[in-house]
């Protein structure tokens, strides 16, 4: 068993889409971090096995929930079953997206309504559940794109649309629930190599070159900056870019 480093003892998170990439990561930093930590997953239920594996490892306590974000059901319902297992809440990160980039008039009505369902109304609903049941001095943390702040292309209009309504909803998050210590960030990943998004996928040199550092980040480098808002007391309703200097 691999000792945790304590930040987050006794502290309970919950991480959309946590069965890979950027959420698998964020899983396992926060569960080194001291978090006892839940994941959703709707098809990857051997990678969600996984990450609760790696979790456990460390010595913390790990949950794989099958959850589906568009579903106001289950997007709501993750956060009642993290807090129902673990005595509460302290930390959400809202993960799970979903993407659908292409030209304006080729994107069907079901595209829209798939993509805002699980990039607004889901984290809407998870934040509104968690808000409900989280402790006093929570953290409500929700992953963004580099494209709220540049869209360097055509084909990117839902995608862009879905993901800048977070600023808005993490802004008001940090008023609403300030009194109680409560806290709500947004990180701008750029782009990550992952499964979604390979850094050897036949876009990824133009992506790479049109960032300051010349490179693809790594989902362990996103996962450093939520980590650091799940402990930061005094930071909130802020937007943090990892991105590369793809915004620059």
């Amino acid at each position: 068993m691999t000792t945790t480093d304590g930040t987050l003892n006794g502290k309970v998170a919950l991480v959309t889409g946590g069965s890979r990439g950027i959420g698998a990561a964020t899983a396992v930093r926060l569960a080194r971090e001291g978090a006892d930590v839940a994941v959703t997953y709707v098809d990857g239920k051997e990678a969600a096995s996984d990450v609760v594996r790696r979790v456990e490892a460390l010595g913390r306590r790990a949950l794989a929930l099958r959850a589906d974000s568009a579903d106001p059901r289950e997007a709501a319902g993750a956060v009642l079953r993290t807090a129902e297992a673990y005595g509460g809440l302290d930390v959400l990160v809202n993960n799970a997206g979903v993407g659908a980039l292409g030209p304006l008039d080729d994107l069907s009505l079901a595209q829209v309504d798939r993509v805002l369902a699980v990039n607004v109304r889901g984290v809407f609903l998870a934040s509104q559940a968690a808000a409900a049941r989280m402790r006093d001095g929570g953290r409500i943390i929700t992953i963004g794109s580099c494209m709220t702040q540049r869209v360097p292309g055509p084909g990117g209009t839902l995608y862009a649309t879905s993901k800048s309504a977070l600023i808005g909803l993490t802004k008001a998050l940090a008023r609403e629930l300030g009194s109680r210590g409560i806290t709500a960030n947004i990180v701008h990943p750029g782009p990550i190599d992952t499964d979604m998004n390979p850094g050897d996928g036949p876009h990824a040199a133009g992506q790479a070159a049109a960032t300051a550092a010349g490179r693809f980040g790594t989902p362990e480098e996103v996962a450093s900056m939520v980590a650091y808002l799940a402990e930061a007391e005094y930071v909130t309703g802020a937007e943090f870019s990892v991105d590369g200097g793809y915004a620059a």
